[in-house]
């Protein structure tokens, strides 16, 4: 499905032929990634558990995102609310306007199912874009603090700072 398209971007669902790519160009740009966590999102997108989107810039995989409606893991696990989860534009592709409108179109599925939609960014300087255009676009911490691979990281626990310790962020839809 066809979700956006203007003379530049187009915004679809995930097919099998975007999990290499993506991964090849994460790899090129320095990142730790593997095409199994794509393979597991059109796995989901497959289950009716979530929405994989793809972005594409000029004709060229540029970046995702992934929303579910109903995620049974963070700050509002359970709870009704849709996440995004594993949101990214590969660096050469950025400040075009790909991450915002996947944000939107993320957002607008979300609201089919709730009010409020969630997501938790990391809390490293590699996350520091990511952070700021969350704030900008109206997301709040939720009050747990930070998390460490799937829970709440206690006050005074040492922690390592990596993709696992994040900071989740809601926002009301409507």
């Amino acid at each position: 499905m066809v979700y956006f398209e203007d003379n530049e971007v187009l915004i679809r669902d995930m097919i099998q032929s975007d999990a290499p790519i993506i991964t090849n160009e994460e790899i090129a740009q320095g990142w730790h990634q593997t095409i199994e966590k794509y393979e597991m999102r059109l796995q989901h997108q497959a289950q009716g558990k979530s929405f994989a989107l793809i972005a594409e810039y000029k004709g060229n995989v540029a970046g995702y995102i992934n929303i579910y409606p109903n995620s049974e893991g963070g700050a509002f696990a359970n709870q009704g609310y849709p996440e995004i989860v594993d949101f990214g534009v590969l660096v050469k592709y950025r400040r075009n306007g790909i991450g915002n409108k996947l944000m939107d179109i993320a957002e607008d599925i979300a609201s089919r199912y709730s009010d409020t939609v969630y997501l938790g960014v990391g809390v490293h300087n590699g996350y520091g874009s990511a952070q700021r255009m969350y704030v900008k676009r109206g997301y709040i911490p939720d009050g747990t603090g930070v998390w460490y691979r799937g829970s709440v990281c206690p006050q005074y626990t040492d922690c390592c700072n990596d993709d696992d310790l994040v900071l989740y962020l809601s926002k009301k839809l409507r």
